[in-house]
């Protein structure tokens, strides 16, 4: 009886076992199919992760072209080497493509090896020394943040552990540092300029470097060389990248940080329309940074290309005669302080820049060949006295002003004035007692008298008085913040409007704290107030072209990328740009004009020995200003500005020029502003007439080549 309840009671704890296993088996299979059906697409898609990943590639920048046609800065092809790393690459990777790499590029060129630093130098040790650099740390400061530790660790690397490192191991940092440097996805250029053969065995084994690559990339070359080199300025290289003071803005404007920008003057000033469309690509990647596939967004598009107002050709003879007439006058009158010699030419109607040159003498050069060095950005940014150039604004000024009127005569002899601090008394005279002259006379023999008078006017000082010796005179803000004013109106003391990135605006009212009437009639001839030759050039295009100040310019138009050589579609023009009409009749400014003319072609004109037997009808003005030259305070030098501006033709003006050669040996009769202005003038129309004649003999030769073809085609 009891075996019997013994048996009966094995089967029951086996259904039970077998009851509480089939409980677990049934709850595994529901987990799993909880997993299966609310989480599986999550985990699949887990498994199967990709990301979308874009890259930019920078383009060429645009070329640019004179008003010819003339190709004048190009993007010269230049062999490279780049490196593309996958998304998530690791120190350790770039090291090992570095090693690999070395054997194959020459690191000592390009400045590779140059420009490692002594932290890549520690960074590279720590690498290949991880244990024994972070054993180095105690049991605290392992408890820091990973970039604390890697801080102190750096702290520890000593000068023993640094002289280890072989010269073949310092290669391979050159390589690696510049490797790190790559974003991913991007390529980036590790080393430009490599020889043929470089280039060639790179090419041959890019199986063996994941990510390296060889390309062309391209270097700015100027086609003319120094010509006009300085106003078309520079970029900066792909390890300077944008310049950290404008980093904000550039990469506000989806700029990378190692992108090549304008860095100055043209350069700079356009580099919106220079810089191009980059390349984007779209990279698919897997979980692993793997790309997957890469797509073509957007095709890269070369920069705009720009066409200047220079003329390149009349820029080259004007260097020329800038740089011959300063020799001359250098080696005639040995000043030292003279050193340079300025022009500009612009087109008086458009305010476009025809040429601008500037040279500097360079004393201590042992190559005659190497003394004349080019210096034209001082044709903008330097500012000297004008002299006797101003004084059509000066009897503007008094038509105006109502304090002269046309055709009024003085006479022209000398004014005495108060005695000055120092005691004795003061004079004011012009270069000569020239008698009685009207405004126009007063223009072309260079009146300082009637120009002085026109200041006391308007200084509301007695108008018919010859000696101020025993007068008490005063002088008051009004007076001279109107002369002021109306030198602003033609760009004398103001920006002119130039499209670069900088220009000084000259110097006024030196003496704004102690305004005597002696002091208002030097301002009235060019004394005191300091402009750029620039200026002086809009000064006489305005009133050239009628009493409009145009501002000046360097850039005509703007073209896309073509499929050629040659310029492509127009993209935008230049307007003239008129910044203001020079509030006054008319005939004021023809009176002017008039005085102009005959200074150039009237005999008893200033510069009518240069000018007077020209064809081309020319008008201007001379000028010299007597300057002084310090030393922390100490006077060096007396020295003179020989200044002139002027145009053509008189009735209808193509051209107009201002010429500055400041820190003239005063006893020098060499007329180094009238020579430069002469020459320049000539070379204009010279190449004027040899361009009309070579366009009239492409038209005979056309012409007879069509009798031609017609005579044949009558003998068939």
């Amino acid at each position: 009886m009891k075996n019997k309840e013994s048996k009966s009671h094995l089967p029951l704890r086996l259904n039970l076992l077998f009851f509480l296993i089939f409980l677990l088996f049934s709850m595994l299979i529901l987990q799993l199919g909880v997993v299966q059906i609310l989480y599986g697409q999550d985990a699949q898609e887990e498994i199967d992760r990709t990301e979308q990943d874009t890259s930019e590639t920078p383009v060429p920048r645009g070329r640019m072209f004179d008003r010819t046609g003339e190709l004048i800065v190009d993007n010269e092809p230049v062999l490279a080497i780049t490196y593309t790393p996958p998304k998530n690459v690791q120190p350790e990777d770039n090291l090992k493509i570095a090693e690999q790499l070395v054997d194959y590029i020459e690191v000592t060129s390009d400045g590779l090896l140059s420009r490692v630093t002594q932290r890549d130098v520690e960074d590279y040790w720590i690498l290949q020394n991880f244990e024994e650099a972070y054993s180095r740390l105690d049991e605290e400061e392992l408890e820091l943040s990973d970039s604390e530790q890697y801080q102190l660790v750096l702290d520890r690397v000593t000068d023993e552990d640094i002289e280890e490192i072989s010269d073949e191991e310092m290669n391979v940092i050159a390589l690696f540092r510049e490797l790190n440097q790559a974003s991913a996805l991007t390529p980036h250029i590790i080393k430009r300029d490599i020889e043929n053969d470089e280039y060639a065995v790179i090419a041959e084994n890019l199986n063996r470097f994941p990510g390296i690559n060889v390309t062309t990339d391209w270097d700015r070359v100027h086609l003319f060389g120094d010509t006009f080199s300085g106003f078309l300025g520079g970029i900066t290289t792909t390890r300077q990248g944008i310049p950290d003071d404008n980093l904000d803005y550039f990469l506000s404007r989806n700029y990378s940080r190692n992108d090549r920008v304008g860095r100055s003057w043209l350069e700079d000033q356009y580099e919106q329309y220079l810089a191009g469309q980059k390349e984007v690509r779209e990279h698919i990647t897997d979980s692993n940074g793997n790309v997957i596939s890469s797509e073509l967004i957007r095709e890269g598009e070369r920069g705009k290309d720009l066409v200047l107002s220079v003329d390149m050709e009349l820029q080259q003879r004007l260097d020329e005669i800038v740089g011959e007439e300063l020799t001359e006058a250098v080696e005639e009158y040995p000043s030292e302080h003279l050193n340079h010699a300025l022009a500009v030419m612009m087109d008086p109607n458009t305010g476009e820049i025809l040429a601008m040159s500037g040279k500097r003498y360079e004393r201590d050069a042992e190559d005659e060949s190497e003394r004349i060095k080019d210096d034209a950005l001082r044709a903008v940014y330097a500012a000297y006295m004008p002299g006797s150039t101003i004084k059509g604004a000066t009897v503007l000024a008094g038509f105006e002003e109502g304090v002269i009127s046309p055709g009024e005569v003085m006479s022209d002899r000398t004014v005495r004035l108060p005695p000055g601090d120092g005691g004795g008394d003061l004079t004011f005279s012009s270069h000569s007692t020239l008698g009685s002259l009207d405004d126009i006379g007063a223009l072309r023999e260079s009146s300082n008298v009637y120009m002085g008078f026109i200041a006391l006017r308007m200084n509301d000082e007695l108008r018919h008085q010859y000696d101020f010796s025993n007068t008490v005179m005063s002088s008051t803000r009004e007076g001279f913040q109107s002369m002021i004013n109306y030198y602003s109106q033609f760009g004398l003391g103001v920006e002119t409007g130039i499209d670069l990135p900088s220009e000084t605006t000259g110097t006024t009212d030196p003496y704004r704290d102690v305004p005597v009437p002696g002091n208002m009639m030097d301002y009235s001839i060019g004394q005191y107030f300091n402009y750029s030759t620039l200026q002086l050039g809009q000064y006489v295009s305005t009133i050239a072209n009628g009493g409009y100040r145009i501002a000046p310019s360097l850039v005509r138009q703007m073209h896309s990328a073509g499929d050629t050589d040659g310029l492509g579609p127009l993209y935008k023009a230049n307007e003239p740009k008129i910044l203001n009409r020079i509030d006054m009749d008319d005939r004021y400014i023809e009176r002017v004009q008039e005085g102009f003319r005959q200074a150039f072609q009237e005999s008893s004109g200033t510069g009518s020995p240069y000018f007077g037997d020209k064809d081309y009808n020319p008008a201007g003005k001379t000028g010299t200003a007597e300057a002084e030259i310090f030393d922390r305070g100490e006077l060096l030098a007396e020295v003179n500005n020989l200044n002139l501006v002027g145009y053509a033709p008189f009735d209808n003006p193509e051209v107009a020029f201002a010429v500055v050669v400041p820190h003239t040996d005063p006893n020098s009769d060499h007329r180094t502003n009238l020579r430069i202005g002469e020459r320049a003038l000539d070379a204009y129309f010279e190449l004027q007439e040899e361009r009309q004649g070579t366009t009239e003999e492409e038209l005979e030769d056309d012409v007879e080549l069509e009798e031609v073809e017609e005579d044949t085609s009558d003998e068939e």
